[in-house]
């Protein structure tokens, strides 16, 4: 079982980069395999609507990192996407990734777990937490949940490590994914299928 973990924060060994490596040890001593892909801070365009992956599953842009994930995306069991706190939202690149990677790919994320962790100074977190938990109620994806919310506070790596609390909510993530994965895993074993799904129905609310 593996998990990607993806940094949405410019900084690839910044506060949120802090965070998701606190979930990986958990994970790892978890046998579950992880990876962290950070986004960096080369431009990521965002996504225009023109409905070009509807056939190919991937994204008609190719010059920057969301097709790349989509690839890694095929190997993986469950997913964690961490983003800085920009003006109370989340960041404009894990933005424009997650936009792209859901409208192309996120048929195929249907089931398996995710969840989304913020860092932040000061304020605005709890504005993006919900912002990026909105990419997995519409995907048919199981959120995993911690403690308290899925923050951490602080404006450099060592003040996040300062925050304890922050911390150790990061670490019961790890652990509550880790338990999930395997969950699902035992229920695929014990022959227990998959929700059939109805074919979408969609409604305007304009006519």
């Amino acid at each position: 079982m593996k998990v990607l973990l993806i940094n949405g924060s410019p900084k690839d060994k910044g506060c949120t980069y802090t965070a998701l490596s606190e979930i990986v040890k958990e994970l790892e001593e978890e046998n579950i395999e992880t990876e962290i892909f950070n986004v960096g801070n080369k431009p990521i365009r965002g996504c225009i609507g023109c409905g070009g992956c509807r056939e190919s599953n991937k994204c008609v842009f190719n010059d920057d990192c969301v097709n790349e994930i989509i690839e890694k995306a095929k190997e993986c069991d469950g997913f964690i996407f961490g983003s800085p706190v920009h003006y109370a939202a989340a960041s404009g690149a894990i933005t424009s990734v997650l936009d792209r990677f859901f409208y192309s790919y996120g048929k195929f994320l249907a089931n398996k777990p995710g969840a989304a962790i913020v860092s932040c100074r000061r304020g605005g977190s709890t504005a993006a937490f919900e912002q990026l938990n909105k990419y997995f109620t519409i995907s048919n994806m199981p959120i995993v949940s911690s403690q308290y919310w899925n923050m951490v506070h602080g404006n450099t790596p060592e003040e996040v490590k300062q925050d304890l609390e922050g911390m150790q909510t990061m670490r019961t993530l790890g652990k509550n994914m880790a338990w999930l994965l395997k969950c699902i895993n035992a229920g695929k074993e014990a022959g227990i299928e998959i929700p059939e799904r109805e074919a979408k129905t969609f409604t305007n609310f304009i006519r």
